[in-house]
């Protein structure tokens, strides 16, 4: 089986095997797909602004007339040497598929086929089952950024601007960072052109040009409710509010967090631990610009209290699909009431 696990992609096409004529780039992550595609492109020396020597492809083009892909591949250069077919947005048909197929039973000898796809499943008869399967083709998978590729990123862009990072600042971006590898790369290039100039990059920094700011600020909007910060929760609810964010978002932010909150202080209860304690063992780590305000929350909420809660937010959930009006304003008197039944419990400690 010609495939490669997601951590060996890299290497494989820095050092691309001579004898694979089609190549197989497909995932979730498109802009990942896109880079890695584009790296490969450039290990075959060929000139990418040739129209001779790269031959574009669009899905549909090919969707429309399947055995396009077929003539690109057999057509003999007009200059000699090896020519690189690379379509962009693979189909699914039953037709494409046997053009596909035909190409991988009996490979051209000049030209390489670069394909790029979105996620697919393991399947015997799919693109990638195709591919998997012949000794001429090679699939390489390409799924979000975990920590460590992200990491290699971070120090490829802002290393590569001559800029450091401080621990609070690096930790904020690969929590931010992820899901797409060209908006990730865009976000960090915006970031070392804001932070030109410094030495170092400061959480500050990261906050002021990481675009993912809808996502913090959700975050402090649902801590300082269940810490019962209304001011807070008052200012971070108009931000998001102003910049369109959807109610259902800010919704699922809290589910995570109360979810969150439950487990730890499940655990408290069960192992005798103090907040501080329940939050520095939470696996996965609580985030460290979160770290104060859990527990802030977990000495205010008993499991009792934080299951009401639960439910309360579960009804919030159903009350707007059923209705479909008034979204923010439902939303609100449920972050109120839990801001205001975290102060209560604060006075009673």
């Amino acid at each position: 089986m010609a495939m490669r696990k997601a951590h060996e992609v890299d290497s494989w096409i820095a050092r691309p095997d001579p004898r694979i004529r089609t190549v197989l780039i497909y995932g979730p992550d498109r802009g990942l797909v896109s880079e890695r595609a584009k790296a490969f492109a450039r290990q075959t020396g060929l000139d990418p602004n040739d129209p001779f020597a790269v031959i574009r492809l669009e899905g549909p083009e090919v969707e429309a007339d399947p055995a396009r892909l077929a003539d690109e591949a057999r057509t003999v250069s007009m200059f000699g040497g090896e020519r690189l077919i690379w379509l962009r947005n693979a189909g699914a048909s039953k037709a494409f598929l046997t053009v596909v197929s035909d190409l991988l039973t009996a490979p051209p000898a000049d030209a390489r086929i670069l394909i790029e796809a979105g996620d697919l499943k393991r399947a015997a008869g799919n693109l990638r089952g195709l591919c998997e399967k012949a000794e001429s083709a090679i699939a390489l998978p390409c799924y979000a950024d975990k920590a460590r590729d992200l990491e290699k990123l971070i120090q490829d862009v802002l290393g590569g601007a001559g800029l450091t990072l401080r621990a609070e600042a690096r930790s904020l971006l690969t929590n931010a960072l992820g899901g797409d590898r060209l908006a990730s790369r865009g976000e960090l290039e915006k970031l070392a052109l804001y932070a030109e100039g410094q030495a170092e990059i400061t959480v500050d920094d990261v906050i002021a040009s990481i675009g993912d700011v809808a996502a913090l600020s959700a975050d402090t909007l649902v801590d300082a409710a269940l810490t019962g910060n209304l001011t807070t929760l008052d200012r971070e609810l108009g931000r998001l509010v102003q910049a369109g964010t959807d109610a259902n978002a800010i919704l699922a932010t809290l589910i995570r967090a109360i979810g969150q909150l439950h487990e730890l202080r499940l655990a408290m209860e069960k192992r005798n631990l103090s907040a501080s304690a329940a939050v520095q063992q939470a696996r996965p780590p609580v985030f460290f610009t979160r770290k104060q305000a859990v527990t802030d929350a977990l000495s205010a909420w008993s499991s009792d209290r934080i299951a009401a809660a639960e439910d309360r937010i579960h009804e919030t959930v159903l009350t707007i699909r059923k209705t479909g009006r008034l979204e923010i304003q439902t939303l609100r008197h449920t972050l109120l009431a839990l801001a205001i039944e975290a102060r209560r419990r604060h006075r009673a400690a």
